[in-house]
């Protein structure tokens, strides 16, 4: 065999093979090429437009958590405020109680005080009659002495 023909047959078979590539396996292949280049760019801007929206999203939540924590240290500086508010209520109420406490009993002491007089006072004039008769040696009648008596009470 030549070589000559080897050749050019190799040369008209490998040109069949490059049209028969070019005309039915290459188009399948680029399209399938081009069809992976866009889903990967389409997955790409979708990470992108995921990772855009996730920052945003970052940024509300931030933004609702500072929120969030102003209202609580408000509500908490408020109730503090109502706590005192009570607390003073409470004391302020407290110390009326004990006044009118101390007021009502210093006037049962003044009460038991004057009670205690009159009796003593009785008791006096009692004994003042009894020394008047131990030294008159007679009986005195309080209702014939009972002006005398009335102003020694009085005096006492």
């Amino acid at each position: 065999m030549n070589l000559n023909a080897t050749l050019i047959a190799q040369i008209v078979v490998f040109a069949i093979l490059w049209w028969f590539t070019m005309k039915f396996v290459w188009p399948p292949i680029t399209k399938a090429l081009d069809e992976r280049a866009k889903k990967i760019s389409d997955g790409l801007a979708a990470a992108d437009k995921a990772k855009l929206e996730l920052s945003a999203a970052n940024k509300r939540v931030e933004e609702q958590l500072a929120q969030t924590r102003d209202e609580s240290a408000k509500r908490l500086a408020d109730a503090e405020k109502h706590a005192q508010a009570i607390i003073e209520d409470a004391k302020k109420r407290a110390d009326e109680e004990a006044a009118k406490i101390v007021a009502a009993a210093k006037a049962e002491a003044d009460q038991q005080t004057i009670a205690a007089r009159e009796a003593l006072r009785e008791q006096v004039a009692a004994l003042a009659v009894k020394g008047a008769e131990q030294i008159l040696r007679r009986e005195v009648n309080a209702g014939v002495h009972a002006e005398l008596l009335n102003r020694l009470k009085t005096e006492l």
